[in-house]
């Protein structure tokens, strides 16, 4: 499958003479450090692999979501067998789910946000500005492709309904990932996983005796985490309030501050 996007066409550079002039010129010109070319510009792409997108009230979403994040640090905290871990494999096993774990936590607080399209800076101011690539623009920023996948996670974990108890069991499995390389203590996290997925299991039939596929709805509901990126979430909902902090950094603090 081609996932290269074809929005932009060499025609595209003779549907504007002024600007493809300037850029010929610049294009002609020795190369170095302060130099664009047409490629270096980033155009406004309609495609959804590359038109990027922002919160429309990222003020109201922002905070929601840092609530969600607390309570999702919270709870890893508050697991008596994750704290029985070696720190280093707790801080592996943190870097791994933390992201998975958070959409889980927007699923169960039924946190809904809109987005819209990306301000940018016309090509000619840029052009004109001579701006160089700043750190802003160098980090892979939320796509139409991107939050469409988180959306339809989102929908499906709430078409399942699942209860409090379902939710925390599912986290628990989802933390305990003995698949995650270089766990020192990769035994006792394939057991924790295993028994956070029998509890799970038993939860489901006791709570829907009548539903023999709920379980592996469930799971599958669930493989689709992996498919969202942690790029994609700490841009979208972080990025406004940390600006150029490490979340990672900030959620390390967090869980091992005691």
């Amino acid at each position: 499958m081609d996932n290269r996007c074809h929005c932009a066409s060499s025609s595209d550079r003779f549907s504007n003479p002024i600007l493809y002039n300037i850029l010929s010129q610049m294009d002609n010109s020795k190369p170095n450090q302060n130099c664009l070319n047409y490629n270096s510009i980033p155009h406004r792409c309609n495609c959804e692999l590359r038109r990027t997108v922002c919160l429309k009230r990222p003020s109201e979403v922002c905070k929601e979501a840092s609530a969600v994040l607390v309570k999702t640090v919270h709870f890893m905290k508050n697991l008596p067998a994750f704290n029985q871990m070696p720190p280093n494999d707790q801080f592996i096993l943190l870097k791994s789910c933390w992201a998975p774990l958070f959409i889980l936590g927007l699923a169960q607080e039924q946190v809904n946000f809109e987005v819209t399209d990306t301000p940018a800076d016309s090509m000619l101011k840029r052009i004109l500005l001579n701006r160089q690539e700043s750190p802003d623009m160098e980090r892979k920023q939320p796509t139409v492709s991107g939050v469409s996948k988180l959306r339809s996670c989102l929908k499906k974990f709430w078409s399942l309904d699942l209860s409090p108890k379902e939710y925390a069991y599912l986290k628990g499995t989802t933390i305990f990932n003995p698949d995650v390389p270089y766990l020192k203590a990769a035994v006792f996290v394939e057991g924790l996983q295993q028994e956070a997925q029998h509890a799970l299991s038993a939860m489901v039939q006791l709570l829907h005796p009548g539903d023999q596929e709920r379980f592996a709805r469930i799971l599958l509901t669930a493989s689709m985490l992996q498919s969202i990126t942690p790029s994609l979430i700490t841009e979208l909902f972080f990025r406004p309030v940390i600006g150029q902090a490490d979340l990672l950094e900030l959620l390390v603090d967090m869980l091992f501050c005691r």
